[in-house]
Order: structure tokens, then C-alpha cells, then sequence
């Protein structure tokens, strides 16, 4: 197990309307990681995943493919103090 962590991305390309939300959250549950994801109004998703390092590597790997019917252009995240204020993962 490694050290909990907090990071906080966005991603970009076709990733609204394709399943993006409910697939980030499905792998992060199966991780056991807490935080968020939600579409933005310019057309990116945004999610903020915490807890062991591990488990978020995985996640973001998952994430950099997406769902069968996306298209992910890029994704970015850093570090974030943002811990997640709610237990378990939600979809905003």
C-alpha cells in the first residue's frame, strides 16, 4: 500500500455524453478511492480522486483510455490539498 494522496485532473476530447462520468466512478469504487468527477460547461471533465497512491495510478490510467465510445484528447491532474470532503465517490 502506498501513501494517500489527493489529486485533482481534468480531461479533454469527446469525454460528455459517452458514459465518462460513470466509468471514472466505477473504477475509482472498485479502488476504494473517495472524491468526485463532473462535466465542465467548456466541454472537459474534471475529477478529484483520494487515497493510496496505487490505487489512483490505476484510475488514471483508466481514465488516459476512457470508456468504448470516448475520445480522450488529453489529461492533466496534479496534487491537490483538496482532500474529498464527501466518503466514497460521487458524480457532481
Amino acid at each position: 500500500m502506498g501513501q494517500v494522496r489527493s489529486v485533482k485532473g481534468f480531461v479533454t476530447g469527446r469525454v460528455q455524453g459517452v458514459g465518462f462520468r460513470y466509468f471514472v466512478m466505477r473504477h475509482a469504487q472498485a479502488q476504494d478511492l473517495c472524491g468526485y468527477v463532473r462535466n465542465l460547461n467548456d466541454g472537459r471533465v474534471e475529477f478529484v480522486l483520494h487515497g493510496d497512491e496505487n490505487s489512483i495510478a490505476t484510475v488514471t490510467e483508466k481514465i488516459r483510455v476512457g470508456p468504448p465510445h470516448a475520445i480522450v484528447d488529453d489529461l492533466a491532474f496534479n496534487e491537490t490539498d483538496q482532500a474529498s470532503a464527501t466518503s466514497g465517490f460521487v458524480i457532481r
